[in-house]
């Protein structure tokens, strides 16, 4: 029998890896890596650790302290007082309608200089990056006074806010200032579709509607996921914008509503941790709802730039 029969015939034997030898460098590389974890994950999980001690504990030894019993009253007392429920809904009444528009329009952005020959289109896109390289906080008392200027004026209906102290104007500033961010994105994964496919369904008969809703876009779940993750986490963070652009307390969002947890003289910084875990865990959820999807479009798009 020769050799090459008896390979034939011999059984699959599985692939043995063979393990890198255990250099100082690498050893380095992963103490590095678990101390930044660490670093990364400390307000988290001093957080939690907080949330979960009596006040008059740590007052007494101290917040680094060993604990000497550990309760969930914290949290029960923080989603009384703070309203999460009433502020959650106010919540999803901004982060949803923005995160269809920055994603419907952005997406529109990108099929058009994606597609098409347009011309300046690289420019746009640098002027998309630059966009969101400029800190919001710079824009803050400008666009207030805007806002305010826009419905002080006369032909405002029964002189009621148009903008000012409403969730469209709340809306209105996320998706300015994301869909540059969301289009740079998305135009440079639709590049990297075959040009082929939209050329074809042209032949076939089909309008440009056609070509983005049926063939481009069933191929761009991946960086569209991603991109959601990414702005529902933004947008549901967001404290700022809501802060100047409403004056209305009950109209917040869900950031707002750790105002509720501190007093005129005095805050529980216990209390306050443990409404602090309870409103950032629908982030937390979403993340890991949509964590394949999310790392998959950070994949996809990783060698395009």
């Amino acid at each position: 029998m020769t050799a090459v029969e008896t390979a034939e015939r011999a059984p699959d034997r599985p692939v043995v890896r063979r393990r890198r030898p255990l250099t100082p460098g690498r050893v380095l590389l992963h103490v590095f890596l678990a101390l930044t974890s660490l670093l990364f994950l400390f307000p988290l999980l001093y957080a939690v650790y907080t949330s979960l001690r009596p006040y008059a504990e740590t007052a007494e030894y101290g917040y680094f302290s060993f604990p000497r019993g550990l309760t969930f009253d914290n949290y029960a007392a923080a989603w009384e007082q703070s309203r999460v429920v009433r502020f959650l809904l106010n919540t999803l009444i901004i982060v949803l309608p923005a995160l269809v528009l920055i994603l419907l329009l952005s997406s529109f952005v990108a099929f058009g200089l994606a597609r098409f020959r347009v011309r300046g289109r690289k420019g746009l896109l640098i002027l998309f990056t630059a966009g969101n390289l400029l800190p919001q906080q710079i824009l803050v008392t400008p666009l207030y006074q805007a806002y305010r200027l826009w419905d002080d004026q006369d032909w405002v209906l029964d002189r009621q806010a148009f903008i000012y102290d409403t969730y469209w104007g709340v809306i209105a500033i996320h998706v300015a200032f994301q869909i540059g961010f969301c289009a740079f994105v998305l135009t440079n994964y639709m590049e990297s579709l075959p040009h082929e496919l939209t050329e074809a369904a042209l032949v076939d008969g089909a309008g440009v509607w056609r070509q983005y809703w049926t063939i481009t876009m069933p191929l761009c779940r991946a960086p569209l996921a991603a991109l959601a993750t990414l702005e529902f986490t933004w947008i549901y963070n967001d404290f700022l914008w809501a802060l100047v652009l409403m004056n209305t307390g009950d109209k917040r969002p869900i950031t707002s509503a750790l105002n509720n947890l501190r007093g005129q003289f005095f805050t529980d910084n216990n209390l306050l941790a443990a409404g602090a875990v309870i409103i950032a865990l629908p982030t937390v959820l979403v993340y890991f709802v949509l964590q394949k999807q999310f790392v998959g479009g950070l994949t996809l798009g990783a060698n395009k730039g």
